[in-house]
């Protein structure tokens, strides 16, 4: 049997370079504008731009579950991915929550799966910094290792 396997990262946030580490702040920041009123699970995302701008994304829950929105999704909404300008470098996910959970964050699948669009259709890898409360992160250098066996356009091509 074969095996999947990548290279992945796990250090503390401070060891980081200074504009990932302003990534991550800037992901911390955006979890109190999220909108988690039935599990007080918040989440922020943050995207490095090739222009050098940073975005961000928070979750926002809704009484019916499958109509919330997850911070990735959120902030992925409103990025471009055919504007170079706006090519995404690098992503971070971070969150607070009423719990003691202290796990670096990692995206749920249907955000795997938008942030793969997005990098293939940018044909450029998207880092990924995954974070925790108390400061541990998760580097993988490419967001496509998040989703082994993906589903893509090359599978909806007509022969």
């Amino acid at each position: 049997m074969e095996n999947f396997s990548f290279p992945f990262q796990q250090t503390s946030g401070i060891t980081l370079p200074a504009h990932i580490q302003q990534l991550i702040e800037a992901a911390n920041k955006a979890t109190h504008f999220a909108y988690a009123p039935y599990s007080q699970f918040r989440v922020g995302a943050a995207a490095l731009l090739a222009d050098g701008s940073i975005k961000t994304g928070s979750n926002h829950e809704n009484a019916s579950y499958p109509a919330g929105i997850c911070a990735e999704r959120g902030l992925l909404s409103g990025i471009n991915p055919l504007d170079k300008q706006q090519q995404i470098l690098a992503m971070a996910v971070c969150y607070t929550s009423n719990t003691d959970n202290t796990t670096p964050l990692s995206p749920c699948g249907i955000c795997r799966q938008t942030i793969l669009e997005m990098q293939l259709a940018q044909d450029a890898p998207i880092a990924m910094y995954m974070c925790s409360p108390d400061g541990q992160v998760i580097y993988v250098e490419d967001a496509a290792h998040l989703l082994p066996f993906y589903f893509s356009s090359k599978n909806l091509k007509n022969k």
